[in-house]
């Protein structure tokens, strides 16, 4: 259990100290907010890879089984992205609009545009603490890793919309404490039976992938700046990858 609440409390404190470097900076341009996202896409891509579908492959020799879950990940926050009104832009730089947000408060969009992309990140890092015996601490690195540039870059959407600063910063921890609260969801899924060990890491996988490709990817290489955010995924891929090697 105490893996489990230091895997929670550094993702929550990642995302806070992200947030107090969001009000030191204020304001990223595109280029250098593009960027910090690339990073963050390479960090969660090979989370999800490396870090939870891979080793569940590892597990079981019903592959199927595997790739059932990953698939039921993906579909999942699908379902949620077509359900749920929010902004697309998890930024929240640039205007648009959801097919069900017309009536609500941009500021409670990109609020929930953000609990959407984080809740499978701590699901993601508590179905990895799963296997106690072999808990993969790589997971739950990268995701605070890349939780402190992204924590810095959803500050300004915030200030910019008007939100006073203390409002800001209770919004910011909230965010943190529900990646808690998906670490001990992810935690009880994984570990309510052995069996389903492999799907659970496949599904906390897949629902990684999605968020990355549907939500991270596609920003970062909106405004013009691709490149450099392709290389920023490269290297946010590498840092990861040798984070898992360290941890063999």
């Amino acid at each position: 259990m105490t893996q489990v609440w230091i895997s929670a409390a550094g993702l929550c404190g990642a995302t806070i100290i992200g947030s107090i470097l969001g009000f030191i900076i204020k304001e990223l341009p595109h280029k250098w907010n593009d960027t910090v996202l690339g990073y963050c896409a390479g960090i969660m891509l090979a989370a999800s890879t490396l870090g939870l579908i891979v080793p569940a492959f590892d597990m079981t020799t019903q592959w199927w089984f595997v790739a059932i879950g990953v698939m039921a990940g993906a579909l999942f926050l699908n379902v949620l992205d077509f359900v749920t009104p929010h902004l697309h832009h998890i930024t929240g730089l640039d205007a648009e609009e959801h097919h069900n947000n017309a009536t609500l408060n941009k500021v409670l969009l990109f609020v929930m545009a953000i609990a959407l992309h984080k809740l499978p990140e701590g699901m993601a890092a508590g179905v990895s603490m799963s296997d106690t015996a072999n808990a993969s601490w790589a997971v739950s690195l990268g995701i605070a890793l890349q939780n402190v540039p992204e924590g810095m870059v959803i500050i300004a959407p915030l200030l910019l919309a008007g939100v006073k600063p203390l409002r800001t910063l209770v919004i910011s921890i909230a965010i943190g404490v529900l990646e808690i609260v998906g670490v001990w969801l992810g935690f009880g899924l994984g570990t309510a039976s052995q069996a389903l060990l492999p799907v659970m890491l496949g599904f906390a996988g897949g629902a990684m992938l999605y968020v990355t490709s549907d939500e991270m990817i596609p920003e970062t290489h909106a405004h013009g700046y691709e490149k450099q955010a392709t290389y920023a995924l490269l290297l946010g891929f590498m840092t990861l990858l040798l984070i898992e090697k360290f941890f063999e």
